[in-house]
């Protein structure tokens, strides 16, 4: 049939642009949003924002250094240096130190902040994952939105010469006494709904691609023309579904979502440990060098610089030990705040784990329930396609009247487009359970 044979044709390359322009496959579009789309950028910098906390708690690891070098001039009264009482010269002070501290216990609240950085850090790159397989889902729903839009225009574009055709043919058969005015007149308004639903069916396909450019963040004024390839795998042999228990595939443990909050509930479990570690006492050891060098102004007495820098030199070592006793119940509170955030990240694992199973059991329904939709609808076209031209010979014939030649032919549409809304919904479901199973769809 040429309708069938039209309409598979639209399923398998839907290109309604001139020879020679740039097309954008399915694949295309998700790339490119997914690399200039703004929230993927944000989390992005969110990620980064996670790895430079985790340097930062590995820095807390290690001993810190510091030199310190300071200079002070004294005029009227003040100590003299050398013989520890007031006078009335000025004199000019420099001073030197180098110290290092190392915390050697503090209850492990180092090492727990580690831990919970690096969970942060895997959160982070899950979450980057997610957004990215959200935006790529987003531009699937768009990039199908258009392609649905565009078959409906080659439909109606279809449907606006065969009007054309048979108003012609009509009007021939008018002239030779063989069809009424009123047949006429019924048949050009067949015409003036093709050219009207045409019409609808444009403004809705531009409306549908102004979708699919902000989804992928593609400038507004630059033209965009799709390229729909790929059918979406055949349906299963049985007549009915499998039982979902038996052949659903269950939710991945590596989907982006419950990834993120897994690491999530971990990070949260280590700082509840770390706020725990406020209750230990916290050992640090400590050393340094220092030195000085005093001048008084305006006189040629007193020891050069290098002898008074290695004279003045002193080293120290140091260590000290400190005991929480008391803080007004701030280490409790902090514990308790602690302790139910991990709770709180616990429930809203379950509950994501839940709702994930939930959403990835529906994907799997719909998948197999459009398959056989598109199956049925399939057999529904070719019967309304046999129904639509034995009722078109027929009104030629002067056997129907143009009534039920546009009832037929509205049906025949009808179903067409119901068909391919079922096989375009087909290949979303079909990504959707991709996703659930944690699969990165855009690559």
């Amino acid at each position: 049939m040429k309708q069938l044979m039209t309409l598979s044709f639209i399923i398998w390359h839907l290109a309604l642009c001139p020879a020679g322009a740039q097309e954008w496959t399915m694949r295309q579009c998700m790339h490119y949003a997914v690399e200039h789309n703004h929230e993927v950028k944000r989390t992005g910098l969110e990620l980064d924002n996670h790895k430079a906390s985790r340097t930062g708690a590995i820095g807390r690891l290690l001993p810190e250094v510091d030199a310190r070098v300071g200079a002070q001039y004294n005029f009227g009264r003040a100590i003299d240096p050398e013989t520890n009482l007031y006078n009335n010269v000025n004199t000019f002070t420099n001073g030197y130190s180098l110290s290092a501290s190392l915390p050697v216990f503090d209850g492990f609240s180092r090492l727990h902040a580690l831990h919970a950085a690096k969970a942060s850090v895997m959160m982070g790159h899950a979450a980057y994952r997610q957004r990215q397989n959200q935006t790529a889902l987003s531009v699937l729903q768009a990039f199908v939105s258009v392609a649905y839009y565009e078959g409906l225009v080659k439909m109606a574009e279809e449907k606006v010469e065969e009007t054309t055709l048979l108003l012609q043919q009509t009007r021939i058969l008018e002239e030779v006494g063989r069809k009424s005015a009123a047949d006429v007149a019924q048949v050009e308004s067949q015409k003036a709904e093709a050219d009207y639903e045409l019409t609808r069916q444009q403004n809705l396909s531009s409306s549908a691609l102004l979708e699919l450019k902000k989804e992928m963040a593609f400038p507004m004024q630059d033209t965009l023309r799709i390229l729909f390839r790929g059918e979406p795998k055949d349906p299963p042999t049985q007549e009915d579904p499998l039982p979902i228990s038996e052949g659903h595939p269950s939710v991945s443990e590596a989907n982006p979502e419950l990834e993120a909050s897994r690491f999530q509930m971990l990070a949260s479990r280590h700082e509840w440990r770390q706020a725990r570690a406020a209750f230990f006492p916290s050992l640090s050891l400590s050393a340094g060098l220092n030195t000085t060098y005093f001048h008084t102004l305006h006189s040629d007495e007193g020891q050069p610089f290098h002898n008074q820098f290695w004279n003045n030199m002193g080293e120290y070592v140091g260590a000290t030990l400190s005991i929480p006793l008391f803080n007004r119940l701030q280490t409790i509170t902090s514990i308790r705040k602690a302790k139910n955030n991990y709770r709180i990240a616990c429930e809203n694992y379950e509950q994501k784990r839940l709702e994930l199973e939930k959403l990835s059991r529906e994907a799997w329904q719909d998948w197999l329930g459009y398959q056989r939709q598109a199956r049925q609808m399939q057999e529904k076209v070719e019967a309304d396609s046999i129904a639509y031209q034995l009722t078109r010979r027929q009104f030629e014939e002067g056997l129907s009247t143009a009534i039920d030649l546009r009832t037929t032919s509205a049906q025949l549409l009808n179903s067409k487009a119901t068909l391919l809304q079922c096989r375009l919904m087909v290949i979303v479901k079909e990504y959707l359970m991709r996703y659930y199973r944690g699969e990165q769809i855009w690559e």
